[in-house]
């Protein structure tokens, strides 16, 4: 590592669950940021600050001027733009030793289950219930984590799903009986800081899971009311019957290093 890479992470470098070890993992390693909205705005930004060597980023979507209350990576300048576009270039601005990835459609069948199994953890920074679970099956596949999370109104909720750790659930777990497709901001709303607290938390949760540090959020549910500003920590256990992980099981695998 030299010297202006040392400068550039050196406040992470500090920190001693990080350590030069740990900058390097982060520099080694490859995240799938899916969703470039509020929620991958702040996911996106804090992972190329800090160092995550290759971002691939996925949304299909174009910018628009709603999205700028809250779409933090996106300026007016933008609008119209691909958001993979948008986001690419302020990274790119922000960290030039960034390596950025941009795919700029809806990705599903073969084509996520390849990108699932060459990354090293997914965030799925989307608003629907039939992305999600595409995501979490997908990850369940290639075993690898999903940090998940979700902003709506003023309330928010992250969690991290680790296929094959027997003490991990599958996001399956949590909405089991869910049918048809869920809530969105464009019909309740959202706090614009909302979800850069949220994003924030992926981010951090993702940067514990590439470098090993501390206790992610797997196998629980962190939720937080805005209003009251309160966190509440939810167990989330796998469910025996969940379609996806339930009845056929996994195994179990190494935890994160």
């Amino acid at each position: 590592m030299d010297d202006q890479r040392l400068l550039r992470y050196s406040r992470q470098i500090l920190l001693p669950e990080i350590d030069i070890t740990g900058q390097q993992r982060l520099l080694d390693a490859t995240v799938a940021i899916f969703g470039l909205g509020g929620l991958g705005s702040p996911v996106a930004l804090y992972l190329a600050a800090a160092g995550v060597g290759r971002l691939v980023l996925v949304d299909f979507d174009a910018v628009e001027l709603s999205n700028l209350q809250r779409q933090i990576i996106h300026s007016t300048a933008d609008l119209k733009r691909p958001k993979v576009e948008s986001a690419r270039d302020k990274l790119r601005a922000l960290n030039p030793e960034v390596k950025v990835e941009i795919i700029g459609r809806a990705l599903e069948g073969a084509d996520l289950f390849e990108l699932a199994d060459r990354v090293d953890v997914v965030v799925d920074c989307t608003d629907n219930f039939t992305t999600r679970f595409a995501l979490n099956e997908a990850c369940r596949d290639a075993r690898k984590p999903l940090v998940s999370g979700a902003a709506i109104r003023f309330e928010g909720q992250v969690s991290v799903y680790y296929p094959g750790r027997a003490d991990s659930p599958c996001y399956r777990c949590l909405y089991h009986n869910v049918d048809g497709d869920n809530e969105t901001c464009v019909q309740t709303g959202v706090a614009a800081p909302l979800l850069g607290i949220v994003g924030s938390v992926q981010a951090l949760e993702t940067l514990k899971v590439l470098v090993g540090a501390g206790e992610t959020l797997t196998g629980r549910l962190l939720v937080l009311d805005g209003l009251s500003m309160e966190w509440r920590t939810l167990k989330l256990p796998r469910d025996p019957a969940c379609p996806t992980c339930g009845a056929a099981g996994v195994g179990e695998t190494a935890p994160p290093r």
